[in-house]
């Protein structure tokens, strides 16, 4: 077996198949990133340590020797089971990492809860979660799948409704001394907590109340934070179903009434086509709506 330690020069060895290849030490810089005098002396350094020459000179052109075109070959086939070995372990290493973009609250409140059921399934995964407000930009961020909450419109993607959610108000149980109010006209005395872009005025139309939209106070942007407000006893929210439902169960909160309103915008499970060939994310989705189906009986 060949001494390794012998080897020449990598990089001069990178500068020479390059230039075999384009019988050109110009092209051959443009490829490495380097200067044509940089392959020109990586070259040269490469034939006195073989004590060959690997090109004939003839002012500036260049045309490859039969000694060098013999070592190109042999050099070419080498490099290139490198490289398909590199892009192997590239890919096999790409399989086992998982990077998934979910709105902030709902990445908060619903999916973290449970992604660790997931993980048990696939113990040799690394998922990573972005909680994120904007869209993503699946050209420019190294993600894999997106859960987008918005009207489901997303062109050159793959598109799959997830779930549709609904508006109603929740409460502390010790909110006022746990004096609830039992009727929804009773809400006008108390704290009503909003989320921005998502108003109380269409479910009071549901509720049959002629009530203004709340104004003034706190108006929170991220609907966890609402829920959080509301669970600490800070005032009855307007709460998303699947949002709240975490502290529903726990008993932190509870619904009023039983009406609830349909939200505008669903969740959207998104992807480029391209990503569906993957199988950490095909096992993802068959996750996610396994979960969700296991949901369906808690729905409103």
């Amino acid at each position: 077996m060949a001494d390794l330690r012998r080897l020449p020069n990598l990089a001069a060895l990178r500068a020479f198949e390059a230039a075999a290849r384009h019988q050109n030490f110009s092209r051959a810089a443009d490829e490495i990133h380097v200067t044509h005098g940089a392959i020109s002396h990586q070259v040269r350094m490469l034939e006195e340590e073989l004590g060959v020459a690997l090109f004939a000179r003839h002012g500036k052109r260049i045309a490859i020797t039969p000694e060098g075109e013999q070592f190109a070959a042999v050099l070419r086939r080498a490099l290139g089971e490198v490289a398909s070995a590199a892009e192997a372990l590239k890919a096999s290493s790409s399989q086992k990492k998982l990077t998934i973009s979910a709105l902030t609250s709902f990445a908060a409140r619903w999916l973290a809860p449970r992604l660790g059921h997931f993980i048990e399934q696939y113990p040799d995964l690394e998922v990573m979660l972005q909680a994120s407000n904007h869209l993503t930009d699946f050209v420019r961020e190294s993600v894999d799948v997106a859960i987008r909450f918005g009207s489901g419109n997303y062109p050159g993607l793959t598109v799959e409704k997830v779930m549709d959610d609904w508006y109603y108000p929740v409460a502390s149980p010790r909110f006022n001394r746990g004096q609830l109010p039992r009727t929804p006209q009773k809400l006008a005395q108390g704290m009503l907590l909003r989320c921005e872009g998502e108003p109380w005025a269409p479910w009071f139309r549901a509720a049959g109340v002629q009530l203004p939209e709340p104004t003034g106070g706190l108006i929170f942007q991220d609907s966890s934070m609402l829920i959080r407000a509301a669970a600490e006893g800070h005032g009855i929210a307007l709460a998303r179903h699947s949002i709240a439902l975490t502290e529903l169960q726990a008993g932190e909160l509870v619904r009023l009434f039983d009406v609830a309103t349909a939200c505008p915008h669903s969740y959207y499970f998104v992807c480029p086509p391209s990503a569906l060939q993957k199988p950490q994310v095909q096992a993802f989705r068959n996750w996610l709506f396994e979960e969700l189906g296991k949901q369906q009986q808690a729905a409103p």
